[in-house]
């Protein structure tokens, strides 16, 4: 999708000034926020510097307050976490791992961000709407996360 090619290229190019990791997160956060219309709550969570077995919720957009620490052994930020790969749920009823943060989420994506191979953070995308992360809107997510994992590495 032309959308999702532009929007993964402003995040590359914002991502060689960014003066800090939050500015780059923040400026993803709303900017998807802002262009998607089924992402209703965008946001990252990080690995926990005082306890690397907890994700504490960062920068995110959105309609409600999210949880504001999840152990890695909970919900889909902890099932993505521990598997270390994406997940996506599209419909959050049906799911028993699903941490609720709104009773008006129906779809979510979670993609954990790797530095040196070890989790640093996740975006997580939220719906109001079942089924929107199809394998497109996954790849694109997932592109959005590697462009913070890469600016981490760095």
């Amino acid at each position: 999708m032309v959308e999702h090619q532009e929007l993964l290229q402003e995040f590359q190019n914002f991502a060689r000034t960014a003066p800090t990791v939050k500015a780059l997160m923040e400026q993803i956060s709303q900017r998807l926020h802002e262009a998607m219309a089924r992402y209703n709550w965008v946001g990252f969570y990080l690995v926990d510097a005082a306890d690397p077995k907890i994700l504490v919720v960062g920068p995110f957009v959105g309609s409600f307050t999210p949880n504001a620490r999840i152990p890695l052994d909970t919900g889909l930020c902890g099932a993505a976490a521990t598997s270390g790969l994406t997940v996506v749920v599209d419909d959050v009823s049906k799911d028993p791992r699903y941490l609720s943060g709104s009773t008006t989420v129906k779809s979510e994506i979670v993609v954990p961000i790797f530095v040196k191979n070890k989790l640093a953070a996740e975006l997580d995308v939220e719906s109001y709407f079942v089924g929107t992360f199809t394998k497109a809107e996954q790849e694109f997510v997932e592109g959005c996360a590697g462009v913070v994992g890469k600016y981490l590495g760095k």
